[in-house]
């Protein structure tokens, strides 16, 4: 698979006294994660908001028997590096102990659009499946199947509500290739959620190098995964709802596809 096109800039969406809401390109991680050199949303924040190198919670690691920490400048939740979308950093201590404390209870509304192999069959539905480490892959998570050890350490709960926007086709293939275009919330935020959830569910999200099925033709050329909404309280300001437009390489999949 090509690598996602990362140039793309950084673009503010909303910003007050307490937070800055960005548009994060797929392809870049939000911060360093100890082994990789590559650039973040964190030298964006720290090239242009100095000030707020000591708001937040440092990431913390194991690496040689040791444990070592990596400064995240306001960042108070996270999106997957080929995950595009709604991002929100915190600009003030008080912003950031606001905004964790809304996360923690379940009171921010995120909404991702998605594509996903096959036709879901209903048009709304709750996927209620807990979520583990996978025993056979480290960097992978997965729905612990009951009948088998396939997971290791503390199964979380994890909650996803679904709605499918479009049935469709991919187009100019010899066969008629079963596309769905869905609405994801998740109730609940877990590592990689969204894309177990799908997995499990037997709809993958296309492109998904990870958790998405071999021999497939490439639609988007990163996971198909887009941050769309972002419901929040402000410190100051009240209510705010802030959309994302969806990216032009994702743009570009769905233009592929055809209506059933």
């Amino acid at each position: 698979m090509k690598e996602p096109e990362k140039k793309s800039m950084i673009k503010k969406l909303y910003e007050d006294e307490h937070v800055v809401v960005i548009s994060k390109p797929a392809g870049l991680m939000v911060h360093p994660d100890g082994r990789s050199k590559e650039k973040t949303v964190i030298d964006w924040v720290k090239r242009n908001y100095p000030e707020i190198k000591d708001v937040g919670e440092p990431f913390m690691f194991e690496q040689a028997g040791k444990v070592k920490k990596i400064p995240r400048p306001g960042i108070v939740h996270r999106l997957d590096k080929d995950t595009s979308g709604v991002l929100l950093i915190c600009k003030t201590e008080e912003g950031f102990r606001k905004l964790k404390a809304q996360f923690k209870n379940h009171l921010v509304k995120k909404i991702y659009r998605a594509l996903v192999w096959g036709h879901i069959k209903q048009d709304t539905g709750i996927i209620d499946a807990p979520i583990a480490r996978s025993k056979s892959d480290f960097r992978a998570r997965t729905v612990p199947n009951p009948h088998e050890e396939d997971s290791r350490g503390v199964e979380r709960e994890a909650i996803t509500r679904y709605k499918v926007l479009e049935r469709l086709y991919l187009k100019d293939t010899n066969e008629k290739i079963p596309v769905t275009y869905v609405e994801l919330l998740p109730l609940t935020g877990r590592t990689h959620q969204l894309r177990v959830h799908c997995k499990a569910m037997r709809h993958p999200i296309i492109d998904d190098d990870l958790y998405g099925p071999e021999g497939k033709p490439e639609l988007v050329g990163r996971t198909a995964l887009h941050a769309f909404r972002l419901t929040f309280v402000t410190p100051k300001f009240g209510t705010k709802i802030i959309e994302c437009p969806l990216p032009l390489d994702f743009t570009k999949g769905l233009a592929k596809l055809a209506k059933v």
